[in-house]
C-alpha cells in the first residue's frame, strides 16, 4: 500500500537542479558517487616526506603515539582562473582557497542546471559559509613578509584588500558580485551545521518569494591540508583517522576539507523551464538547543528531535515513509547514541514500527568536512535518490553497545544495495553544530 503524508504540506516542494563539489578523493559530484558505490574511503595516510614539508615541527611530532598521520585533501585547491572570476592575479594569490573553490563550485552548479544568471529573469540568492577565518592568511600570506610588504610599499594592495579576500563575511557577496546575482546574499556561520542551515535558509527564501533560484552550500579548506593532528582522549578527533559511525570501535571523527554547492528552484518553476531535477526538498527546518545541553559543545537529543519533527511537519511527511537518514554521524561515544535516540523520539510521534529506515554517514567515506558537511550530506542523499541506490556506511562491523538498534526504526546500511520502497523514496539529512544549531531537511525522489 502506498504511504501518504498524514498532514498537508505547508510549503511547495523545492527542486535541486544543480550540484557541484570538491571532496577528499573526488574532484566532482560524479567522482564522489563512484567512490560511494565502490565503498571507497578517501582519507589519505600521509608519508613522512609530505608531513615534513607541511608540519611546523614534524620532528617533535613523529614519535608521539597520539599523533595521527591522516588527512582529507581537496586536490587542486591552489589552481584558479582569476580573470574568469573577475579577479586580478594579485588578488587571487592572496585570496583564501575556501572562497576561490566555492566560486568554482557555485559556477559549476549554475552550469549543471543550465541556468545563465544574465538571461535568468528572476532573483538569484546566495546562502553559504566557510570554515575557520584567516587560516590561509596566517599560514601563507602573513609569514611571507617580504612578499606582503612589497605590495603594501608599492601601494598595490592595502590591509583592506587583504581582508576582503580572506574574511568570512564576503563569501556570499563575492559570489553575488562575480555572477551578477541580485537576490539576498547572506553568509551563514554556525559551525558544522553551516551549509545545511544555508540550504534551509535558501528554501525559506524561495518559499517566501524573495528568491526565484538559490545557490547554497559551504566551503572548508584549511591550509596546509596535508598534515596530521593530535588525538585527545574524550575529544571529537578520531583515535586513528577513521570515522566508524555507529560501530562499537567508534573513536571520533577526522576533520577534512571539502566544498559543495547546490542550486535550488521551486519545483513548478524548474519543471516549466525543463531543468534537470536530482531530488526534491519537501521540508526543511533549523533550531537551537537553547542552552539545555550538558555543555556548550555537547549535543542535545530533544533539540535534534524537534528540528526533525519540524522539517517533517513542514513537508507534510509521515516519518514511516522515510526510508533513509543521512546522519550527522560523528562516530563519537556520546554523539552517535544520542543522534539515534533523537531520531527515534521524532519518528515515534507517528509510528511504532521498527527496522524500516536505513541510516548512514558520508563522514565514513570522506571524514567531517566541517562547514561543508551538511551540503555534502544533501549531495549524497540526492544522488542516492537519483540512482535509487543506498551506498554503504563504511567501517561498520559491530553495533555501538549504547545503541539498541532492534528497538528503533533504524538499521545501518552496511553494504551498497538497491533502494526500494512501497511509496516515493524519501530521505532525511541532519547536521548539528557546536553551540546547538541543528538543521534537518527531507528529500524525495524526483517525479514521485
Amino acid at each position: 500500500m502506498a504511504l501518504r503524508p498524514t498532514t498537508s504540506p505547508r510549503v511547495n516542494p523545492i527542486a535541486i537542479v544543480g550540484m557541484a563539489g570538491r571532496f577528499p578523493g573526488a574532484g566532482s559530484v560524479s567522482e564522489l558517487w563512484q567512490n560511494l558505490v565502490s565503498e571507497t574511503e578517501s582519507v589519505t595516510t600521509l608519508d613522512e616526506e609530505t608531513l615534513r614539508a607541511n608540519e611546523i615541527d614534524y620532528d617533535a611530532l613523529r614519535d608521539r603515539r597520539d599523533y595521527v598521520r591522516r588527512a582529507g585533501i581537496v586536490e587542486g585547491a591552489e589552481l584558479w582562473d582569476a580573470p574568469f572570476f573577475k579577479s586580478t592575479p594579485r588578488q587571487a594569490a592572496m585570496m583564501d582557497p575556501q572562497l576561490r573553490v566555492w566560486l568554482e563550485c557555485a559556477w559549476e552548479a549554475l552550469e549543471d542546471a543550465a541556468l545563465d544568471p544574465e538571461r535568468f529573469g528572476g532573483s538569484i540568492g546566495v546562502f553559504t559559509g566557510t570554515g575557520t577565518r584567516g587560516n590561509y592568511l596566517l599560514s601563507n600570506i602573513v609569514p611571507d613578509r617580504p612578499y606582503l610588504e612589497t605590495f603594501i610599499r608599492n601601494r598595490d594592495v592595502d590591509v583592506y584588500d587583504i581582508q576582503i579576500v580572506n574574511d568570512r563575511d564576503y563569501i556570499a557577496t563575492r559570489a553575488a558580485y562575480t555572477f551578477g546575482l541580485r537576490g539576498p546574499a547572506v553568509t551563514v556561520q554556525c559551525a558544522c551545521s553551516t551549509s545545511l542551515v544555508a540550504i534551509t535558509m535558501g528554501c525559506q527564501s524561495l518559499w517566501s518569494g524573495e528568491s526565484d533560484a538559490v545557490l547554497a552550500g559551504g566551503s572548508s579548506i584549511q591550509f596546509p591540508q596535508a598534515r596530521g593532528y593530535i588525538h585527545q582522549p574524550g575529544a571529537m578527533f578520531s583515535t586513528d583517522g577513521y570515522t566508524r559511525t555507529f560501530d562499537a570501535e567508534a573513536g571520533g571523527t577526522i576533520f577534512t576539507c571539502g566544498v559543495g554547492a547546490v542550486l535550488l528552484q521551486r519545483l513548478d518553476d524548474a519543471l516549466a523551464e525543463r531543468r534537470p531535477v536530482y531530488a526534491v526538498i519537501r521540508g526543511a527546518a533549523n533550531n537551537n538547543d537553547g542552552g539545555a545541553s550538558a555543555s556548550y559543545v555537547a549535543p542535545y537529543e530533544p533539540g535534534q528531535a524537534r528540528v526533525i519533527e519540524s522539517a517533517q511537519r513542514i513537508g507534510g511527511i509521515d516519518p514511516r515513509s522515510v526510508s533513509y537518514i543521512e546522519c550527522h554521524g560523528t562516530a563519537t561515544r556520546m554523539g552517535d547514541p544520542l543522534e539515534i535516540r533523537g531520531l527515534t523520539r521524532a519518528f515515534r510521534r507517528q509510528t511504532e514500527d521498527k527496522g524500516f529506515c536505513a541510516v548512514g554517514s558520508l563522514k565514513t567515506n570522506v571524514g567531517h568536512m566541517s562547514t561543508a558537511a551538511g551540503v555534502g550530506g544533501v549531495i549524497k542523499a540526492a544522488l542516492a535518490l537519483h540512482h535509487r541506490t543506498l551506498p554503504a556506511s563504511l567501517h561498520y562491523r559491530t553495533p555501538n553497545p549504547e545503541i539498541d538498534f532492534p528497538s528503533t526504526p533504524f538499521y545501518v546500511v552496511d553494504s551498497t544495495r538497491p533502494w526500494e520502497s512501497d511509496g516515493p523514496l524519501r530521505a532525511g539529512v541532519s547536521a548539528f553544530g557546536v553551540g546547538g544549531t541543528n538543521s534537518h531537511v527531507v528529500l524525495e525522489e524526483a517525479g514521485a
